[in-house]
């Protein structure tokens, strides 16, 4: 766990999308996956090669680019509650219903926010000879021998979006987390002390997804005493959480192509 500390920055750089062409990158990241690899989107929907839906709208997102190659590795949004509609539903809420459990814990969804198209790119699923999992779990094969730095990067891209959903979160005063997560991502996570509560039964939703929710204080919390080297990475050694008080978090109108809390939206 030290050296995933030591080493990430040298392999990867967690960007906040911040430009277009960021958000293509995202996009287009999220195309190549979900609709040409997984065929869990219809490629003649997104004919302009960008995988979008209603959520961008109020959505911010983030990359992780490999150094080295200049390649973006993964992307992962945070999907924000609507300022002006605290009850317009997140995605888990649309495709799950009442199949799951409104969070109880006392999270008001002015501080609710959603995880979502957490994924990898082929290239470096390729690189590791991983082509069924999109957050790039490495396999047992005794094929994969050569690929022992390959592998090494798991770890890495894996933390390193989640960091991305810690900036994101301390950035917009987010305290509460909902995702739809695969089993098999949610177990790889625990290694790192990162811990959700399920809400709900496994749904078929590009591939079978587990509905969880998590209070960010308690999974970080956990992290920093169960995996601490980890909190460091993610949390930029307590720079980024805990998250500060949302007044204090206030920005001044942005323009430009930004709406009003500073997040792009690309115009196609």
């Amino acid at each position: 766990m030290e050296a995933l500390l030591e080493t990430f920055g040298k392999f990867f750089e967690v960007q906040r999308v911040a430009t277009d062409e960021q958000l293509r990158q995202a996009l287009q990241l999220r195309y190549q996956v979900y609709c040409l690899e997984t065929g869990f989107e219809n490629v003649a929907e997104h004919s302009n090669g960008l995988e979008q839906d209603e959520f961008d709208g109020r959505a911010i997102h983030s990359l992780l680019v490999h150094r080295q190659s200049g390649l973006v590795a993964g992307t992962v949004r945070l999907v924000l509650p609507n300022g002006s509609n605290l009850e317009e539903p997140f995605p888990i809420e649309q495709h799950c219903g009442a199949a799951i459990k409104r969070p109880i814990k006392g999270a008001h969804r002015s501080e609710l926010a959603e995880i979502s198209r957490f994924c990898i790119s082929r290239e470096f699923k390729r690189r590791i000879a991983e082509s069924h999992s999109l957050w790039g779990n490495a396999v047992n094969d005794s094929r994969l021998t050569e690929k022992v730095e390959q592998r090494r990067l798991i770890p890495h891209i894996t933390v390193g979006l989640f960091a991305a959903i810690v900036h994101m979160s301390a950035e917009h005063g987010v305290r509460y987390w909902y995702a739809l997560m695969e089993p098999s991502l949610l177990r790889f996570l625990q290694r790192f002390g990162i811990q959700f509560e399920h809400i709900g039964p496994v749904v078929d939703y590009h591939g079978e997804r587990q509905p969880c929710f998590a209070i960010a204080d308690q999974v970080l919390g956990n992290m920093r005493r169960e995996c601490h080297p980890v909190w460091e990475l993610i949390t930029d050694r307590g720079v980024q959480w805990p998250v500060k008080s949302k007044e204090k978090q206030r920005r001044p109108r942005d323009s430009g192509g930004l709406r009003e809390n500073g997040d792009r939206v690309l115009k196609t």
